[in-house]
Formats: structure tokens, sequence, C-alpha cells
């Protein structure tokens, strides 16, 4: 029995509460469905990288690390960053390592986002963005990618900017559609954003994972941008740890001046022992080049596993993730037919109407490919049969 508290409150997030994830994780723990749900390698991490962090500990290096991170791997951040993208962020000023990308998104919303300011993002969306922002008593846009090419239509940007719009937030590669920007996006981003005070979220953890030759059109590709631009990534999502809670972020100094007020508040430094593993591991650049070959792989494998089978599938350009259409054999919604292909079938996936504030359902669920090949073919044989149980 709940212990009953007699103190009366409002909820900051009212309308928050047992959300479709939820439902889906009971479900397959209750059926031992498999997982192309969870957006969480099943496979291990490099024995190096255990390796490392073992070392480290052994070394002593238990204990808080500076407040915004290693100096050793904020350098090969920096450095990695110059290469890949062509531009020059302080190691000392401009990159920051946080607990998570989750806590570098939230701590940069937070740090420069006021009451009664507006922030324009794009749905489907990660379900964070929406809430962080109400969390400052701001007000969150949402404007609807285009289906099913979900690309960004940039005369709604222009239409919904206004002289409260304080921030936009984007994500490339993009969860849950696995699409991409292109230098195009980023030219309409500059000239809609030029002579203002907006700053951009980009949210940059899968930027590793890109497909078919394509190159990663980060915000720190453009100067303009750059230099009004927050970017976010992943350490987890790269290495395939995401148990280890380890992001960073890349800003202006004046603008990581202020992020960095709230992270000291908030997490004050990431966990010590795995920084320098990082460190230590990212040193050879082929650790992370090799990403986009090694899930394209399994994107091929998961897509060829299920070309037989019902569902249309959507392409995906990089990510985890992949998007499948059930339309043209089922008119459940899509939160039904997924709990129903957890139930009959023993595969769990992920409704996209769990990615729009309006619930909007486009016949669409988001599939997983970050998970052992075993895992893939098992998954893609039981959904093939998802027609047949109807």
């Amino acid at each position: 029995m709940p212990i009953q508290t007699p103190v009366q409150f409002s909820s900051k997030l009212p309308d928050v509460g047992t959300t479709i994830f939820t439902v889906i994780g009971q479900l397959s723990s209750q059926y031992h469905a498999i997982n192309l749900s969870q957006g969480a390698p099943s496979f291990p991490c490099s024995p190096e990288l255990i390796a490392g962090v073992t070392r480290a500990m052994s070394l002593g290096h238990n204990q808080y690390a500076s407040m915004s991170g290693l100096v050793s791997l904020k350098e090969v951040v920096a450095e990695k960053v110059k290469r890949l993208y062509g531009q020059h962020y302080d190691a000392g000023r401009e990159v920051t390592i946080t607990a998570s990308a989750s806590e570098g998104l939230y701590s940069a919303i937070s740090a420069l986002v006021h009451p009664s300011d507006e922030v324009i993002y794009f749905e489907p969306s990660f379900d964070s963005y929406a809430p962080i922002v109400r969390l400052q008593g701001a007000a969150p846009v949402a404007l609807k990618l285009a289906v099913p090419s979900f690309t960004i239509n940039w005369d709604d940007v222009q239409a919904a900017i206004t002289p409260r719009t304080r921030m936009i937030i984007l994500n490339s590669p993009h969860n849950p559609s696995g699409q991409v920007l292109g230098a195009d996006d980023l030219a309409q981003l500059a000239r809609l954003t030029h002579n203002t005070d907006i700053v951009i979220l980009s949210d940059e953890v899968y930027e590793h994972v890109v497909f078919d030759g394509q190159r990663h059109h980060s915000m720190a590709t453009h100067n303009e941008l750059a230099s009004r631009s927050v970017i976010v990534s992943s350490f987890g999502k790269t290495f395939h740890v995401t148990g280890w809670r380890v992001g960073y972020c890349l800003a202006p100094a004046a603008l990581m001046d202020e992020i960095l007020k709230v992270h000291q508040f908030m997490m004050f430094s990431a966990d010590t022992p795995m920084q320098y593993a990082f460190a230590e591991y990212m040193a050879d650049p082929a650790t992370y080049l090799s990403l986009g070959t090694f899930y394209q792989h399994k994107r091929d494998l998961l897509a060829s596993a299920l070309q037989n089978g019902p569902f249309e599938l959507l392409p995906s350009a990089g990510s985890f993730f992949m998007l499948a259409s059930f339309a043209n054999f089922s008119d459940e919604s899509d939160s039904d037919i997924v709990k129903r292909l957890i139930v009959e079938l023993g595969v769990a996936t992920i409704p996209l109407s769990a990615f729009y504030t309006d619930g909007t359902d486009n016949k669409l669920i988001r599939l997983s490919f970050s998970k052992d090949d075993a895992t893939l073919l098992a998954g893609a044989k039981a959904l093939c049969q998802a027609a047949e149980r109807r």
C-alpha cells in the first residue's frame, strides 16, 4: 500500500503518465518478446573499453572529474570534430562532457530558454524535447515532418517563427524516421535564423551512423550555424554502451558558459572512469568511423529478411531505426497492432504515434536494428506472419 501524503501540489506535467513505451515494456516482459523496439544494442561493446574502465578504476580515477569533463577527452572530441566537420572548438571552453546526451539536452534548454519563449521542434520526435521546454515555462511549437519522406517544410518553419522564438531543435540522423538533413536544409536554416537571436539545438547522437556513403551534415559543418548552435552527441550510442550515460556538448563559449551554470548543479561531472576509457579508445578514429558500415549491414539484414513479408519498409538513411507500414493489410491503430504483435507473435516494436504529442497515426511502426544478427532474423521471421494472423 503506497504512503498517502497530505501535501497538496500542482503537477508541472499533468498530462505525462504511463506512456505506450511503458505498456510495451511490460507486455514484452510478460510475453518474452523479441526486442526490436528499444534503441539499445543487444551485443557487447569492445573489450578494450571494458579494460579501459577497469584500468581507470584500478589507477584510482574514481572521484569527481573536473566539472566540464576530462581534459584529454575534451581534446579528443575537439580534434574529431575539427577533422570531420572542419569546425574548431576550444576544448577548454566550448566542449563539455555531460552525464548522457539527455543531460546535455536538458542543460541546454534549461539554460537558454526562458518563460514565455517559444521553441520550434519537429514531430515525430524524441519524447523528451517538449516536456523539457514546458518545464521552463516556455511553449513547444510542434511542426510535422512530411510523410512518408519525413522532410522539413521550410516554409512552415518560416511561418512558425515569431518574435518569441528562442530555439529550434533538430535531430539528424533522425529518431524515429531514420532520415538525415542535407546541405540544403542547413542553408535554409541559416537563411531563416540570420540576424536573429534564435539558438539551434542539434541532437546528433547518431552522427556516426549514416549509410550509403552519405555525409553527416552536422551544424558544425556550417560556420554561421555553428556560431548559434548547441550540438549534443552520445558516447553511449556510438560505442554500444547506452547504460554508461556519458555524452558531450559543443557550443560557442558564450552559450556554453550559460549551459555550464545548469550542468554544474545538475550533475557537476560525468562518470570519471568512463571518460578515461573513452579518451584512450577514441585515439583510433576507426572506433567510430566504422559504425556506418557496421549498422548498414544490420539495416540491410533486417530489410532483406522482411522483403517477403507484409510490411512496406521505408528507407533508412541513418540512425538505429527504420519504419514499416502496415496500411496495406490492417486498419488497426498503430498502438493496437504493436500490442498484437507482442501478444500473438512475440516481437516488440514501437508505434510511430508515440512520437507525436497529438497521437498522429500514419499506420507506421518503428523497428530497431541495433541488435545482434540472430535477434534481427528471429524478429523478422515473426513479423512476416503479421498479415496471416490478422
